[in-house]
Order: structure tokens, then sequence, then C-alpha cells
């Protein structure tokens, strides 16, 4: 199964520099992110993110900060909480029909309902510390059955080995494991994407 831009949301968890200082290549994880959520805004793939305590480790890191639809606070270890009136927001209620009810008007004369708009049912998920945060944000997420793509060159843990912990339990619990080349080259399919260009020049 290949990822679709169009069936895709980016939630990148708790990137905040205080944090980010502390963690094994740091610095690497957030570059992906930063080229992860340019590539998402230039395609219309929404970028949502958490962070963790803001009034004490500050916002999102300033790289991402102007790239994001939304930023929400959390104080939990796992976001999907928060995160779940962005991922699945409510769909707005049907205007009335005018001069009266519709089921009073012949079928041929009612106008259709529209359909819903489509769910994004893809997750695409990176971010700190992948052992804690983003590990419960995404156990959760895969519990309420979305499909969630974590994107492992984009994450990080004070330590290697807990950063690899995190993998192995994402992946035994259905997690689809992906790297930020995966994901861009997944979204654009082809070298004649308009934006192809564009991804050539993040990633060199």
């Amino acid at each position: 199964m290949l990822l679709e831009a169009t069936d895709s949301q980016l939630a990148l968890i708790d990137y905040q520099p205080r944090l980010m200082a502390a963690l094994f290549e740091g610095d690497a994880a957030l570059a992906n992110a930063v080229r992860l959520a340019k590539l998402a805004r230039l395609l219309g793939v929404p970028v949502w993110a958490t962070e963790q305590c803001p009034a004490k480790l500050g916002g999102s890191a300033p790289e991402l900060a102007g790239l994001l639809d939304r930023a929400v606070p959390k104080t939990a270890f796992g976001g999907a909480s928060e995160l779940a009136p962005l991922l699945n927001p409510p769909r707005p209620p049907q205007p009335a029909a005018r001069g009266g009810n519709a089921r009073s008007l012949p079928r041929h004369l009612q106008k259709p309902a529209e359909p819903p708009a489509p769910q994004r049912s893809s997750i695409v998920i990176a971010g700190c510390e992948a052992h804690v945060c983003l590990l419960q944000t995404a156990l959760t997420l895969l519990d309420e059955e979305w499909d969630v793509w974590v994107v492992t060159d984009a994450c990080a843990s004070r330590t290697e080995r807990n950063r690899d912990a995190a993998y192995d339990r994402l992946a035994a619990a259905g997690a689809e494991l992906a790297t930020t080349e995966m994901v861009g080259f997944e979204w654009l399919r082809s070298a004649e994407h308009p934006h192809f260009r564009d991804w050539q020049a993040l990633i060199k």
C-alpha cells in the first residue's frame, strides 16, 4: 500500500526547542520534520502539531511554527485526544431547504444531499520523544482505526535504544514504518509532478 497525499494528514509531536536539545540526533529529526511540513504545505496536506506543556517547554520550533495549520497544547503524554478534533472535524450541518421542508417537495425537485467531506484516513506521524509521546499518540490512533505511518528518521528520543524500541513496538502494533523520502516520493508518485523539483531541493 502506498501513501496518497489526498488521503494524508501530517501530525508532528512535540518539536519544542527545549526538548529537542536533549535528544539523540534531534537536529536531524527536526530537519526532516521541516522537509515533510514544507512538502505537505505544497500538496495541501493538513499539518497539525502538539506541544507538551508549552508554558514550560515553549512552543513548536520556529522552523516549523509557520508551516502548521494548528498546534494544540497538551499535558498528557499521548496527544490523540487533542488531535482528534483536527484529524476528524465535525461535518457542518446541512442548510435547511428554502421554502419549507424539502420532504414536502416531489422527489424529482428535491436537492440531492451533498456527500460527506472525505476523511483523510492516513496519519503520517513523527515526533519526540519517540518512546513516550510519539508512541502513546500513535498507539491510540491505531486503536481508533486510523492508518498510522511513523516517519522514523523524523523521530527522536534521548537514547537510541529507547527510540528503536518504540519502532519495534509500533511495527508490532500495526503501524507502517517509513522515512521522510519514502513519504515524499509516495505523495508525489512521479517525476512529472509539478512539485517534484521543489521536493528535490528540499532533500538535497
